[in-house]
């Protein structure tokens, strides 16, 4: 259990480049397999991963290059913990506002599939009304919890694995150079 911690924490970037291309991956999939278009608040936390993605890319390619071969430089760790804390806060308050724990922005009611070339085949009269997602209602749950419940939790998950990765015991830290 102390070597899959240890091996966690050391490359934390790329365990979270991972988990970062599943969830984007998985919310794709949810559209496109599932018919679920996704709301404002969705495609703000898909925003969380992409950032998560690029930080994280960028982290474990420089620990690559610079044979740092006791991990990932800590910063990264710690920036990744601010950004998936970002999406843990967004993912709740979007299922609180699902939950009708609290009201949810109007601009939140103008997600979909809504393009130029929809809204000019609306207004000539030869289309159909875009399927417009509303972020205070939920199209999928398991288990009794929402889409954006499961991504709270994740995004919880990740921001703390990030912080345990940041503050990791010092013979898992990047090797110092001594001059």
């Amino acid at each position: 259990m102390i070597g899959l911690y240890r091996l966690l924490t050391r490359w934390w970037t790329a365990f979270a480049l991972a988990a970062s291309l599943a969830m984007l991956g998985a919310a794709h999939a949810f559209e496109r397999f599932a018919g679920l278009a996704p709301c404002n608040l969705c495609l703000k936390q898909r925003e969380v991963y992409w950032g998560a993605a690029a930080i994280a890319l960028i982290a474990t390619l420089w620990a690559l290059i610079s044979r740092a071969s006791r991990g990932t430089p800590r910063i990264a760790a710690f920036l990744l913990a601010a950004v998936f804390a970002t999406g843990a806060i967004t993912a709740g308050f979007h299922a609180g506002g699902e939950l009708k724990w609290w009201d949810l922005p109007a601009a939140c009611a103008a997600g979909g599939d809504i393009s130029l070339e929809g809204l000019t085949s609306l207004a000539l009269g030869v289309g159909s009304a875009p399927k417009v997602a509303m972020c205070d209602s939920v199209a999928w749950s398991w288990l009794g919890v929402s889409m954006a419940g499961w991504n709270f939790l994740i995004s919880l998950a990740l921001a703390v694995f990030s912080l345990l990765a940041a503050k990791r015991p010092k013979d898992a830290r990047a090797p110092r150079h001594v001059d």
